[in-house]
């Protein structure tokens, strides 16, 4: 995600889940639970946790199971706002189960089975929870099939902002940090449980629907409606979904490696594909996302370690990239949507090889998303927020924070740490404006010294500035403490270590001292923990 301070709106969020829904659950465990037995009479499962006890969002994923992989079948009316959705959730016990939860917020579930038996579903609050007829023995994989229907409703944050299923006038686009993507499909919603997807969206004649990761199918159903198939194969955390469905303008090009200069837009390998002609998009009034008052942009850092396996040190030659545009501003942000192959082409050079099979951009009208956001494979952008300094920005967010993801909010930093130091690295290649200019400016700012930026003092502040600005300035006083080469190396190996995993702020710190071969706790105690402003820069 993009958040500026003064030049940018600055998103906060607060826990949705309150005690009383969290008593509602665990009585909704116990009632279903009660009596559970397995074939030999004896009580053997036990329910699975409703809740991570994540330290900003307790009640946010499930315990006792982890997924591997959901399929999702999805039809929308944007006439009613209507979605029919079935959800197929692949996951394995890790612990012997005799009910477990998922999130879902709003909907109605109108049936749900685990291995193809009918299982009982209680809901209280944003729980969903399932007993299946069997216990589940710990390790057995099974899979659980919710169907439902309603009219998704948004999140609504503390700073008037909206995440989750927000509806257009012809369409939708569902984003979901940290929790919008429960408001649409059910399933363990916190970033800790990633999974592989298939998602397909069944719509209006007429209108494009876009997900994550390469579009493997098309068709025209009997009824008229035209279903699109989408495919993940590389794990994703569940707010890093989404989903586009209107008169989108599509382009198609390919990545080849080549790095190319700003500016200098590649183009399309297979011309374009227009989306039904126009159409305008709007959706509930969330605010317009400023663009930047400053020619700030950004990009990764130089580096010289091979990537694993066999793959190129820059981005994969066959790389597919895909861009949507809303019809309005379609011709505004082609030449920009086509420089993605060249951007990824340098960051994978200087971070590591492309962690995913597919790329691209949505671009929507201003007024649906206050925000940018960097969901996998494909980041969303309100135009006016689509600039070369916010895309660099979300396309870093690929490697930090997409392939690594934080184990838990807390540890939201390394996300944006990393992606807003992408900023700064880029400026200092293309703009002649040393990352160390970024830095002072950054020093000077009070609102960077308003907590420390792996400890934000509650969920309202993980999109605070220090969580970014600061951030940014731990890896600039990491890189001159260790010099650029060591530094470069661990840019580059840290997204190779924890590819396609999950890591903490002790994670990250740990690695830094081990390529550093020596201490770092000073440099921790005063740039990633201290809660004053040092004295000088």
């Amino acid at each position: 995600m993009y958040v500026y301070e003064d030049e940018y709106v600055t998103r906060r969020r607060t826990p949705r889940r309150t005690r009383a829904g969290a008593a509602a659950a665990l009585l909704a465990l116990a009632l279903l639970a009660g009596g559970c037995t397995d074939a030999g009479g004896g009580v053997r499962g036990a329910p699975g946790a409703a809740g991570l006890r994540d330290p900003y969002f307790p009640k946010l994923g499930n315990g006792g199971y982890d997924v591997r992989h959901y399929a999702l079948s999805l039809a929308y009316d944007p006439g009613t706002g209507r979605l029919d959705g079935t959800a197929e959730i692949t996951a394995r016990a890790t612990q012997d189960l005799s009910a477990f939860n998922l999130d879902l917020a709003g909907l109605t579930v109108s049936g749900a089975t685990v291995d193809g038996a009918p299982a009982a579903h209680n809901r209280a609050g944003d729980e969903l929870t399932l007993r299946p007829r069997e216990d589940i023995r710990d390790g057995a994989e099974f899979k659980a099939t919710v169907t439902y229907t309603g009219v998704p409703e948004p999140i609504t944050d503390a700073d008037g902002s909206e995440e989750g299923w927000l509806r257009t006038d012809d369409g939708a686009l569902a984003v979901g940090e940290p929790e919008g993507s429960m408001t649409w499909f059910p399933g363990n919603h916190h970033p800790a449980d990633k999974a592989t997807y298939d998602i397909t969206l069944t719509v209006p004649a007429g209108l494009e629907a876009l997900s994550n990761g390469v579009r493997t199918d098309r068709r025209t159903e009997g009824d008229g409606r035209v279903s699109t198939v989408w495919h993940s194969a590389e794990p994703m955390a569940s707010y890093l979904a989404t989903v586009a469905i209107g008169r989108y303008e599509t382009s198609t090009s390919t990545a080849t490696g080549k790095p190319t200069p700003p500016g200098k837009a590649t183009a399309p390998a297979t011309g374009k594909t227009t989306a039904p002609a126009t159409g305008k998009t709007t959706a509930p009034a969330t605010g317009k996302a400023t663009a930047p008052a400053t020619g700030r942009t950004a990009a990764p850092t130089s580096a010289s370690a091979s990537g694993p396996g066999t793959e190129s040190a820059t981005a994969p030659r066959s790389l597919p990239v895909l861009t949507a545009a809303e019809p309005s501003v379609a011709a505004g942000s082609a030449a920009l949507r086509g420089e993605i192959p060249g951007i990824l082409a340098r960051q994978a050079e200087r971070f590591g090889p492309y962690p995913f099979s597919a790329a691209g951009a949505i671009v929507t009208e201003d007024g649906t998303l206050g925000y940018a956001l960097e969901t996998q494979t494909r980041p969303v952008f309100p135009a006016a927020a689509f600039d070369r300094t916010t895309l660099v920005h979300e396309l870093a967010h690929q490697w930090f924070g997409n392939s690594v993801t934080p184990a838990t909010w807390r540890d939201l930093w390394l996300n944006e740490g990393f992606a807003t130091y992408a900023e700064w690295l880029y400026t200092e290649e293309y703009e002649d404006v040393p990352a160390r200019t970024h830095f002072a400016r950054a020093f000077a700012q009070d609102a960077n010294w308003a907590f420390p930026p792996a400890a934000p003092p509650s969920a309202e502040n993980l999109f605070d500035p220090p969580v970014y600005q600061r951030g940014a300035m731990v890896l600039h006083k990491l890189r001159e403490t260790v010099g650029d080469a060591t530094f470069d190396e661990i840019l580059r190996g840290w997204p190779e270590k924890y590819r396609h995993a999950n890591a903490s702020t002790a994670d990250f710190t740990a690695y830094a001292e081990s390529v550093a071969g020596k201490d770092l706790d000073d440099l921790w105690k005063v740039w990633l923990y201290g809660d004053g402003k040092p004295a000088k820069p």
